[in-house]
């Protein structure tokens, strides 16, 4: 895909142990092209925890628009948030 952009990827939780990592740079249009990239980079466990993970584009909740509806500026920060236990 032409035009991708660097998207700096924070992990939190459960996301940064399926990751290894507590953030990384992924090339991306969309936050559809961020989760497939990352999930191919990172493995099958990132990806079962990228399926069910609320995100932050710019500290702004992306809710429940379809990944793929929502576009990545270059230099974009998402905070990849994992479901939390607690009470």
């Amino acid at each position: 895909m032409t035009g991708m952009r660097p998207i700096k990827v924070r992990y939190w939780a459960a996301a940064r142990d399926a990751a290894g990592v507590t953030e990384e740079w992924v090339e991306a249009v969309t936050l559809a092209d961020l989760i497939a990239t990352a999930a191919a980079r990172r493995g099958p466990g990132l990806a079962a925890v990228l399926a069910i993970s609320s995100f932050l584009v710019d500290d702004q909740p992306v809710g429940r628009r379809a990944p793929a509806a929502v576009a990545l500026a270059a230099a974009t920060v998402v905070e990849v948030l994992p479901p939390f236990a607690g009470g």
